[in-house]
């Protein structure tokens, strides 16, 4: 009876999502100081430098910048371009600047979700909070990228589509495939002129790299970056569905086909659905649908990016106006094994490697919530 008790309080808190809110915020700036301070902020570094070197007229597209820093860097000109002044800021203040930046974005895309979703974004958020940590403590830009995605919606949604377009041509000029939202704009009014608009605004953004005068010819960094990509997507087994075992040895060596099926079978559902292009839950799930296609199919997906997949799979679910007991495992079986398992503080690192490496339950658990919600579309 006491822990009933309990867990009516604790159901009947108030303002649980500025609990959320500041829980989050105290973790990620913790976070932050630890890994600043022990020099541990190794995205951040691999931005900042590559920011700073792309300033002072070198290419981080090369093999030496990979054996300086232990990895790729796997971000366009436009990002060395449109985020100089918060990269280009002292080494000790640069990761609390962009983390805060990652977190404010995540809050904000969250917080202003559109239509009856607004009604669950306490749930989402609580959902999603150890994966925006994790993000955070890592420095990561999925989360910029995933707060596009939800924030272009919303500004969709309330009829502001210039504004939408321009954030959707960010993330697609920064980490490419931010650019499948663009297909979002058939079901909305004024479309050739949102499209045209798309057109306009991503040439404007691939020309800004040319503002830097130290460059002879810098857009020429776009091949370089092409070729190092095609080198990053070679270079290991990364957590996505062509990779997954069982299924790696058909898929993988069919990657371009299976991609590009994929997305040929999806688009024939977005159109063979056109009636429905002016329902607001089949917007949401095509927006969820194309969230977690960008992941799963990816070249080269790594845990975290599934933020991306996952937020779009929370509205979906919190939609949806009966659950069934698949559902709910489903649901727990993909909390447990991506905001519970790659956290150190909650989980063994033995455990988590035991299951990802494994079985890949994370993966294949992610794949099947990704094909309800396209059958979801299909029978719809």
């Amino acid at each position: 009876m006491a822990n009933e008790t309990m867990w009516q309080k604790i159901k009947n808190i108030k303002n649980k999502e500025q609990i959320l809110f500041w829980l989050g915020l105290i973790i990620m700036v913790a976070a932050t100081a630890i890994e600043t301070l022990r020099g541990r902020a190794s995205n951040y570094y691999v931005y900042s430098d590559a920011t700073s070197m792309f300033w002072h007229g070198l290419t981080p597209y090369t093999q030496q910048f990979i054996t300086d820093h232990g990895r790729y860097f796997l971000y366009t000109p436009v990002f060395t371009t449109l985020y100089a002044p918060i990269l280009l800021l002292p080494k000790w203040l640069g990761p609390f600047a962009w983390n805060g930046m990652l977190y404010a974005l995540m809050v904000t895309a969250i917080r202003t979700l559109p239509g009856e979703v607004n009604k669950y974004r306490t749930k989402i958020f609580g959902f999603l909070l150890l994966l925006i940590v994790q993000g955070t403590f890592c420095f990561q830009y999925n989360l910029v990228v995933c707060a596009l995605f939800l924030l272009a919606f919303t500004l969709l949604e309330r009829n502001k589509p210039l504004w939408a377009v321009l954030l959707i041509m960010i993330s697609a000029t920064t980490k490419i495939y931010g650019g499948i939202e663009l297909a979002l704009l058939l079901c909305y009014p004024k479309m050739w002129r949102n499209l045209g608009a798309a057109v306009l605004m991503g040439v404007g953004l691939l020309l800004l790299p040319a503002l830097n005068p130290m460059f002879e010819h810098p857009l020429d960094l776009y091949r370089q970056m092409g070729e190092m990509l095609t080198q990053h997507g070679d270079s290991g087994t990364w957590a996505g569905l062509l990779f997954a075992p069982v299924l790696r040895d058909v898929l993988l060596p069919n990657m371009r086909a299976i991609q590009l099926g994929v997305l040929a079978v999806l688009a024939a559902i977005f159109f063979w659905k056109y009636r429905l292009w002016s329902n607001y839950r089949f917007r949401v799930t095509a927006l969820a649908v194309m969230m977690g296609y960008v992941i799963l199919f990816s070249d080269s997906p790594e845990t975290h990016t599934y933020l991306i997949a996952l937020a779009g799979y929370q509205m979906v679910f919190w939609l949806q106006p009966k659950h069934s007991t698949i559902d709910w495992v489903i649901f727990w079986l993909l909390f447990v094994n991506f905001c519970i398992f790659p956290v150190d503080a909650l989980c063994p690192v033995a455990v988590y490697k035991f299951f990802h490496n494994n079985f890949w339950f994370d993966i294949y658990c992610m794949t099947l919530a990704w094909v309800r919600m396209v059958w979801a579309v299909v029978k719809a």
